[in-house]
């Protein structure tokens, strides 16, 4: 299977950019959410639709992203 309709993006959420990736399998929507400055993967969502798929997948970051702590450098 390839890979059609991607689409990449960035949104800021609590202070942090998150590059937002969606992109069709078939007749599936499938999208990731990371935190642009290390990288690391945050959440994934899957749906009939790309708004779905990226609406599951942003609802989890978010939260995870409300929840982070952030501590002053000296």
């Amino acid at each position: 299977m390839k890979a059609e309709d991607y689409q990449e993006r960035r949104e800021s959420h609590a202070g942090w950019t998150m590059n937002i990736v969606s992109y069709r399998l078939g007749d599936r929507f499938h999208s990731t959410v990371d935190d642009a400055d290390p990288g690391a993967r945050l959440s994934r969502g899957e749906g009939a639709t790309r708004d779905e798929a990226e609406g599951q997948a942003l609802k989890k970051a978010r939260r995870m992203l409300e929840r982070t702590r952030r501590h002053p450098l000296p």
